[in-house]
């Protein structure tokens, strides 16, 4: 039966207007969708962004310029993120569209699930685009319950308060808030189902192909704790796609400022293209959260490009403070130049992956091999490797570590961080002077703590305005009139949304 796709056209389409040429969709007049193919393309979009505001300060990786916090700790997430301030009101800040970007991503993902069986076209087509829709739907749910509820704890993620399964297309659904573990046991059926039916050279690079299904397989049973699994799937992405960006080789070619040999879609490294800010180039990088901190500007070897290659202490005042001991992203190196993906998966990640994976099962050996593997392509010199530890809290030191190096930006360390901090041996309370260089303003050492509240993102305000049945419960946390009684006591956000 012919779809008429003015609506989506209006909430989806008009959203995304780098994918109009893509798709030949234009939004004028009443378009129809009828072919599984169009489908199909309706699954790809070029530009998919994920904006890091909310959470971008709240690690231990990242710096802000000074004169961008002082006098907006209360004010701005910045502010209050850099500062570790729980005792400002969170609740009115936009999350600069974050949410409704994920959500508005899920929609569109489940127009083609729920419309592409009754269009025109081929079994085996249709039977793709649902595969695909899933697994970016899985995607976009995993962002978001990893962003805006706690961290997959066992012992408590049952009771734990997650967020909307949204699992089909229905403008008229109310669905209720799903738990922690009802979320990853969606995201784990998903995955199991609709993985293997990817392509493994799929149409283009925006549509997911097997290496990339596999490869959030593997993340979502890392972040579950099950460990074999995550193995498994690891291992079936590497062996489709394995190879790493070569930046000894780069540094060989004149470096990310002079050559583009990863520049734009040369990057073999990149598994999905997302973005945490426009495609178009990495400026976002330089002024949105593109400064580490010196504490991890510290971790970095001598001989790591990982720093060498990208980062500058000799910037202008714009970008910089100078003698903090930060460092900034060089904003010279361009998607033209160097495809960097802050947000969407990369074959380095898999690695990381696969070596945690085989930390946490005791195969020491096996996972320091695979970390020397990755240093190969990003420390210069013949001292790259490193010896291998005696124990897997040593060993699982070691992947923290290269994860905090490897994954910079985006979503990453956030995320870490909230994981770990579920386990006693790997948690850990984060202090930051502030600020280092302004000489008017009293210098202070915050602390965040592993169970701070903030690491839970509060719901945007706009969404909680759409739904009478939220609440704020006198802890500042989400409820509504049929959430868990241990809601407010366990300090989750609980919420029932509407289609949005």
């Amino acid at each position: 039966m012919k779809k008429i796709i003015y609506l989506i056209l209006a909430l989806v389409v008009a959203t995304f207007c780098a994918c109009d040429n893509y798709v030949d969709i234009q939004p004028t007049g009443r378009k129809t969708v009828d072919s599984a193919s169009t489908y199909l393309d309706l699954v790809a979009q070029p530009e998919r962004v994920y904006n890091p505001m909310a959470f971008g300060l709240l690690n231990d990786n990242a710096w802000m310029i000074e004169a961008n916090v002082i006098g907006k700790e209360n004010l701005s997430f910045d502010g209050i993120n850099m500062t570790f301030n729980e005792d400002a009101d969170r609740l009115s800040l936009s999350d600069n569209n974050l949410y409704e970007n994920m959500y508005n991503y899920i929609m569109r993902e489940n127009i083609v699930i729920g419309n592409v069986d009754n269009s025109k076209g081929s079994d085996d087509i249709k039977q793709l685009a649902k595969a695909e829709a899933r697994v970016m739907r899985a995607w976009d749910h995993f962002l978001a319950v990893n962003t805006f509820a706690k961290a997959y704890d066992p012992a408590t993620a049952a009771q734990d308060g997650g967020i909307a399964i949204m699992d089909e297309y229905n403008l008229e659904a109310t669905p209720t808030k799903a738990s922690v573990a009802e979320v990853y046991s969606f995201l784990i059926s998903e995955l199991k189902e609709a993985v293997p039916l990817l392509a493994e050279e799929p149409k283009n690079i925006y549509h997911p192909n097997k290496a990339f299904g596999y490869a959030l397989q593997s993340l979502v049973y890392l972040f579950h704790r099950d460990y074999q699994e995550a193995k498994d799937a690891a291992e079936k992405s590497l062996a489709l796609k394995s190879e790493l960006a070569d930046y000894v080789k780069l540094k060989q070619a004149g470096g990310p400022t002079k050559s583009s040999m990863y520049g734009l879609a040369d990057n073999p490294e990149i598994l999905n293209y997302a973005y945490q800010n426009s495609n178009t180039d990495n400026y976002g990088y330089t002024f949105n959260y593109g400064l580490i901190s010196p504490e991890l500007v510290q971790m970095f070897e001598s001989n790591d490009l990982r720093y060498s290659l990208f980062f500058t202490q000799n910037a202008s005042k714009y970008y910089y403070d100078a003698g903090s001991g930060a460092a900034v992203w060089n904003s010279k190196i361009t998607y033209k130049k160097f495809q960097y993906s802050s947000v969407g998966l990369r074959t380095a990640e898999v690695y990381l992956v696969l070596a945690e994976a085989e930390a946490r099962l005791g195969n020491i050996n096996e996972s320091i091999g695979i970390i020397n593997k990755l240093r190969e392509k990003r420390l210069d010199g013949t001292s790259t490797a490193l010896p291998t530890p005696s124990t897997k809290e040593e060993m699982m030191k070691i992947v923290i570590d290269e994860r905090r190096k490897e994954l910079l930006f985006g979503f990453h360390r956030f995320w870490d961080l909230k994981r770990f901090n579920t386990e006693p041996e790997y948690a850990k309370v984060i202090t930051r002077t502030f600020p280092l260089v302004s000489t008017d303003v009293e210098h202070k050492t915050y602390t965040l703590q592993p169970g701070s509240k903030l690491y839970i993102i509060p719901f945007p305000e706009k969404v909680r305005a759409k739904n009478p049945n939220i609440t704020i419960c006198p802890r500042g946390i989400y409820t509504f009139t049929a959430c868990r009684s241990s809601c407010c006591s366990r300090s989750v956000f609980c919420f029932r949304p509407r289609l949005h």
